[in-house]
């Protein structure tokens, strides 16, 4: 058997990466870009105060209460990941603690070394990071950004912090936190949006596909019985007088049952006839693009699986991780014994969801296994959803 981790041999197309551990990365570098810039100006201000005053205290005070301000900002990023489209009326009290923070080492940082910029920065940069509604967040930047630069020149001409520096540099450090925070946010948001676009996309394309299998089905079977109704409904006129054009047209119903039954034998072998590992690799991309990890654990016959059972079994448990999943990663395991093959898929489900194990969907999948002389275990762990099928691989069913 030949195991392929979070896919099948081939590649994923381009486009159908598993977003879920993607976005989850940028979140990382967005978090770990607007630190970095925040922690490199408490080292500047840091070199500053040593430039002003030499006494331990203050040195102590403008690099420890830096980092632990550079901390506090770490909640502000966290809410905002949580409240992208944020509505007026922010909860407050969950910004009360980085406000403090925010607010008492600028006051106190500002006066020890004597500038109005600290003071600033960092209650400017606690406004910076909150999700603000659209439209609102480029005027707080902006403002933000020329309140730092104006303090930044004030400093200059009015104290001695900086002495010995060209003045242009803490008004490059003052236009450079906002924007840049702002910035690395901005290309966060961005990644969110084609996030919910890609997940929007494969709940499309599966409905899409039922639509089209629906009015197939309809088309066919409509037709069929409408004709079947008129010669039935004829058939019943023509027999207390014509008993053998009677007959003739109950003859043309059972013709068009039998084609009937036929054209949806045919529909039906449309989907059959694709091989179980293109199957597989399409429930693999679908659920990538909604968003899933996806483990794949596929053996490497794959192909000469009963596809006439197995198949119509992968589409319809991979629509019910996406209907009623609710996690973020998913298993797809196909293997085969010695006189069976054994296909289970597995999803993490969120705590306390009410996962119905007996829908409709899943009776289809029982109905059809039982046709095939196989089994379907359907069983829920502590943190995960399991439907697994085992069906004979020497049965004439199965063939």
């Amino acid at each position: 058997m030949t195991r392929v981790p979070s896919a099948l041999a081939a590649a994923p197309a381009p486009g159908s990466r598993q977003l879920a551990r993607g976005i989850t990365a940028t979140w990382w570098y967005t978090v770990t870009a607007v630190l970095f810039i925040e922690l490199m100006l408490v080292g500047a201000w840091t070199g500053i105060a040593a430039a002003v005053d030499l006494r331990g205290g203050i040195l102590l005070f403008v690099g420890l209460g830096g980092l632990l301000w550079c901390a506090s900002t770490l909640m502000l990023l966290l809410d905002y990941r949580h409240h992208l489209d944020a509505e007026p009326g922010v909860a407050w009290g969950r910004l009360a603690v980085p406000f403090v923070v925010a607010v008492g080492y600028g006051v106190t940082a500002g006066l020890l070394v004597g500038s109005w910029q600290l003071a600033a920065m960092p209650v400017v940069q606690f406004f910076v990071l909150l999700s603000w509604p659209r439209g609102v967040r480029v005027r707080v930047v902006a403002a933000a950004t020329l309140l730092l630069i104006a303090l930044a020149l004030v400093d200059s001409s009015t104290s001695g912090v900086g002495v010995g520096l060209p003045w242009w540099m803490p008004v490059i450090y003052g236009a450079m936190l906002p924007g840049m925070s702002v910035s690395s946010l901005w290309w966060w948001d961005v990644l969110v949006t084609l996030d919910r676009a890609r997940a929007s996309e494969a709940r499309l394309a599966a409905t899409q596909e039922r639509l089209r299998v629906a009015t197939d089905v309809h088309d066919l079977q409509g037709h069929h019985l409408q004709v079947v109704a008129l010669q039935l409904e004829l058939a019943e006129r023509l027999l207390p007088d014509d008993p053998e054009a009677g007959m003739q047209q109950l003859h043309a119903a059972r013709i068009s049952v039998d084609e009937a039954r036929q054209g949806t034998r045919d529909l039906a072998m449309r989907f059959r006839s694709v091989p179980l590992g293109d199957e597989l690799a399409n429930a693999r991309d679908l659920l990538t693009a909604a968003g899933l990890q996806v483990d794949a654990a596929i053996d490497a016959d794959a192909d000469a699986a009963p596809a006439s059972a197995l198949g119509p079994v992968i589409r319809e448990t991979t629509t019910n991780v996406l209907r009623h999943g609710g996690g973020v990663h998913a298993r797809l395991v196909l293997t085969r014994t010695a006189d069976a093959w054994r296909y289970e898929i597995a999803n993490d489900v969120a705590v306390g969801a009410d996962i119905e194990h007996d829908g409709s969907g899943l009776e289809g999948v029982r109905r059809r296994i039982e046709e095939a002389h196989g089994s379907l275990d359907v069983r829920r762990d502590a943190d995960e959803f399991v439907v697994a099928v085992t069906v004979p691989s020497t049965s004439a069913e199965a063939r």
